[in-house]
């Protein structure tokens, strides 16, 4: 018995290989919650109002603290896709303009960025970055190659969501900044996962999930705007905070931290979670994510073995995420790019196992996606293989 699965609550009957989707929440968050909860149903007006800006400056101050981040710089958003959306439909383009994004951009971010190119008659520019590849340069080459005098602004994951790279970030930011182009980094995987230093990294915009692999519950995330760009990016929901008379908040504070009635309490759990993590094993968050790393990379090396796959990228640019190409089992058979490949719901209706399986769009294999936390151990890669190859060997996969 995994000695940390105690943690958490999930179904002992399944073999739960996707922390990456959605997260986990540790029970002991969740019971913080509910005791939030349960305080704001007592008396709303005192949580909501009297009680509510000490508290969300204490959760955005620990935030700032663990991303390495100005507290002030940050605002709490729901999710890394409304993050995005945040961005991208404050910002003016016009007609002709380009943005610039990858081919292993997110679905839903790619789909904001579809959109407000239409309506802006701008350009959606995609560079096409190789899946297998063989350097983080790949990347690089392929993102600064597409880049024109008409670029405005780029769109890209810190760590790619069907494929599980990290991203060189550091290695574009400047250069494009250089040429006057502004980065929007989607790090929906990357809180918790990768130690964040967001003041050294410099880009303009940032936004990522806390729900995702800090363990907090959903519907928690943050966008970092930066302080020179913060007059540009207005909430989606605009209220009270447009016209406050108030001076001793910024703008971007007074319009993000209330925009009506909500449930705080995902955002208020953050200290929490942040410090029960950094008990639970001996190293804190730095062996936390070592020891994670090192199980995505075990668990690839045992799906390689077990399916005779070849390394389809360098171990150095991969985190707690690692994917793996499966053969084609098509068999003609169109699916839309990014879509669920049928193997996954079979791998949970014939095995009971929770793992990703993305269509990919250049090729005519499908990518399996693994994730690895606390509660994963070597023995659950094993059985994924075996069933993997069950799959396979029928006919089953699409991919």
């Amino acid at each position: 018995m995994n000695p940390f699965a105690r943690y958490w609550s999930l179904d002992p009957d399944v073999l739960f290989l996707n922390h990456g989707s959605f997260g986990a929440c540790p029970l002991r968050i969740l019971e913080r919650q509910q005791e939030l909860r349960a305080e704001m149903e007592r008396e709303p007006v005192e949580f909501l109002y009297r009680r509510f800006e000490p508290r969300i400056d204490d959760a955005r101050g620990a935030l700032g603290r663990f991303i390495s981040a100005d507290a002030d710089d940050l605002a709490f958003v729901p999710n890394a896709t409304t993050g995005v959306n945040t961005v991208l439909r404050s910002l003016a383009f016009g007609p002709g303009d380009e943005l610039l994004t990858t081919d292993h951009e997110y679905n839903a971010c790619r789909n904001v960025l579809n959109f407000v190119a239409e309506r802006s008659r701008a350009k959606v520019v995609v560079a096409s970055v190789p899946f297998p590849l063989s350097s983080d340069t790949e990347v690089v080459d392929a993102v600064l190659s597409a880049v024109t005098d008409r670029t405005k602004l780029l769109l890209i994951d810190h760590v790619t969501s069907a494929t599980g790279i990290l991203v060189p970030l550091e290695r574009m930011i400047r250069p494009l900044a250089e040429r006057g182009i502004d980065t929007l980094v989607d790090g929906a995987h990357a809180p918790g996962m990768l130690p964040l230093r967001l003041d050294e990294l410099g880009a303009a915009y940032y936004t990522g999930n806390c729900h995702k692999w800090m363990c907090t519950p959903k519907g928690s995330a943050f966008l970092h705007v930066r302080r020179d760009r913060q007059h540009l990016v207005r909430p989606l929901a605009i209220s009270h905070g447009a016209n406050s008379p108030r001076t001793d908040r910024s703008r971007f504070r007074l319009e993000f931290d209330f925009s009506g009635t909500d449930d705080p309490t995902p955002f208020l759990c953050i200290p929490e979670a942040i410090a029960f993590f950094e008990t639970i094993v001996p190293g804190g968050w730095d062996e936390l994510r070592s020891r994670n790393r090192s199980l995505a990379l075990r668990g690839r090396a045992i799906l390689q073995d077990a399916l005779s796959i070849p390394s389809p990228a360098p171990e150095e640019m991969l985190g707690s995420l690692a994917a793996v190409p499966l053969p084609s089992r098509r068999d003609g058979v169109e699916l839309p790019p990014m879509s669920l490949d049928p193997i996954s719901r079979e791998l949970f209706e014939n095995h009971k196992i929770e793992a990703l399986v993305s269509v990919w769009p250049r090729s005519p294999s499908s990518v399996l996606r693994i994730s690895a936390q606390l509660y994963n151990d070597e023995e659950q890669f094993r059985t994924l293989a075996r069933a993997l190859a069950e799959e396979i060997s029928a006919g089953g996969a699409a991919q």
